[in-house]
């Protein structure tokens, strides 16, 4: 590492130290939504409790969605290497909630430090794993430099870097390049992945495609879920994993809300037929908003079934005119509301956050309707909609006429429900390629 690079990394570890009782802070702040930021707070600095035997495979899963991922590779790699024991780090409570589905016994599950000198140096000299695999794309600059100065090879995998993250790296070029080019390989989800994390100096191995591709949707979960749909009197529409704000732009097209260009008169006469021609399905991605979510249609709408509150055979029946909105409010049951619903729009599409994962419903072959803002999924977005499982509009506005649309036409629906599941199973097979490369950094001792 030059001099200039060193000083940096010095001054941004400094930084970090200083700013312990601000993070302190903000866990206690969000541990009143979320219990789970009040669990084991010392461990975020390096301070643990649990034994720990050396020679675990570590694998830092930040949240939901990389430890969704992370459950895959995990589960590819115990089938080669049964003997190998977890090491799983998390940095959000979501993601060790849904971590704990992944442990077996001899297994370990904590937070991952704050990327100080010194909590870091704790960590490793603690746990002593055999190997680290970060997922997607958490790479810390005191982290990467400890593991190597241990020993420790540290690798990349399901690596993803939109255009965004690439200018924001290269600002910080002098902490961000030897960062990324000090871990021992990077595994890039796609191409274009690929050469932008060559551009900050990473080792790419390989060009594995995405983890989520290898998911198999619960088959009860589906059969429930299309049971329910087949039964229902009403096609219905999801919102999935919507975000802040969208809910209020879905509302204002259904015509729950007035807007500077439709008079509150105007959609009790004109849009009331729209609104009650389709049942509206909203699961916010995040589950402490529930609540809020629940709150705000309940305000506008005047009416909100729960799915909390529905009874065990299914939603409720249908109601004539203008029924209560939808709110998908449980944890784990994806798989089911992608079955329900005859098509779903993406959530953080319609803001200017990426959009979420459409992977997972296209594996339960649902046609897909995206916003103009999929960055994180730049490629599974371009494939899906260039074999015909997704489209894409400009807004919330086209979104809801588009969903309308297909809804009036069957076999386009079908056409696309068809589409969706060949597209899953066609980009299958990272999980197997990513082991394979895994596998070489992995002692064959080591358990």
């Amino acid at each position: 590492m030059s001099l200039l690079g060193g000083a940096a990394r010095s001054l941004y570890g400094a930084l970090l130290w200083l700013s312990q009782p601000l993070l302190r802070r903000k866990l206690a702040r969000r541990a009143i939504a979320e219990p789970g930021y009040a669990v084991a707070v010392e461990e975020r600095f390096g301070r643990y409790d649990v034994p720990a035997r050396s020679g675990a495979i570590w694998v830092h899963a930040v949240s939901l969605g990389e430890t969704r991922a992370a459950a895959l590779l995990l589960a590819e790699l115990r089938r080669v290497r049964p003997d190998l024991r977890l090491l799983l780090t998390h940095g959000t409570a979501t993601g060790r909630a849904e971590g704990t589905r992944l442990l077996q016994p001899g297994d370990v599950q904590v937070w991952l430090p704050w990327d100080t000198p010194g909590a870091v140096a704790r960590f490793l000299d603690h746990f002593q794993p055999c190997a680290g695999v970060l997922l997607e794309t958490e790479v810390w600059p005191n982290l990467v430099a400890a593991c190597r100065s241990r020993g420790v090879p540290l690798m990349l995998a399901n690596a993803r870097l939109n255009e965004h993250s690439l200018r924001r790296a290269r600002r910080l070029g002098v902490l961000a390049r030897p960062a990324y080019g000090t871990l021992a390989a990077v595994w890039a989800q796609t191409e274009d992945d690929a050469r932008r994390l060559r551009q900050l100096g990473a080792p790419v191995c390989g060009v594995f495609g995405n983890l989520k591709f290898d998911a198999t949707p619960p088959a009860e979960l589906l059969a429930r879920g299309r049971s329910w749909r087949a039964g229902f009197g009403r096609p219905v529409v999801l919102l999935a994993s919507s975000r802040e704000g969208e809910e209020a732009l879905l509302l204002e097209q259904i015509g729950a809300v007035p807007s500077a260009k439709r008079s509150l008169s105007a959609i009790n006469n004109e849009v009331a037929e729209g609104f009650s021609a389709c049942q509206w399905l909203i699961v916010p991605r995040h589950p402490q908003r529930f609540d809020a979510v629940a709150a705000d249609l309940a305000a506008q709408t005047g009416a909100v079934s729960r799915r909390s509150d529905w009874a065990c055979d299914g939603p409720p029946a249908p109601a004539p005119g203008r029924g209560a909105v939808w709110l998908g409010d449980s944890l784990g049951e994806m798989p089911l509301y992608y079955a329900l619903a005859d098509v779903a729009l993406l959530g953080g599409s319609f803001a200017p956050l990426g959009g979420q994962n459409l992977i997972e419903a296209a594996a339960c072959g649902c046609p897909v309707i995206l916003g103009p803002h999929t960055f994180n999924f730049a490629e599974a977005a371009r494939q899906a909609i260039s074999v015909g499982a997704a489209c894409r509009v400009d807004d919330m506005a086209q979104a809801v006429s588009r969903a309308q649309a297909l809804l009036a036409d069957p076999p386009a629906l079908a056409a696309m429900r068809e589409a969706a599941v060949a597209f899953a199973a066609a980009h299958r097979g990272a999980a197997a390629r990513t082991v394979s490369a895994l596998t070489a950094f992995i002692s064959p001792a080591a358990r």
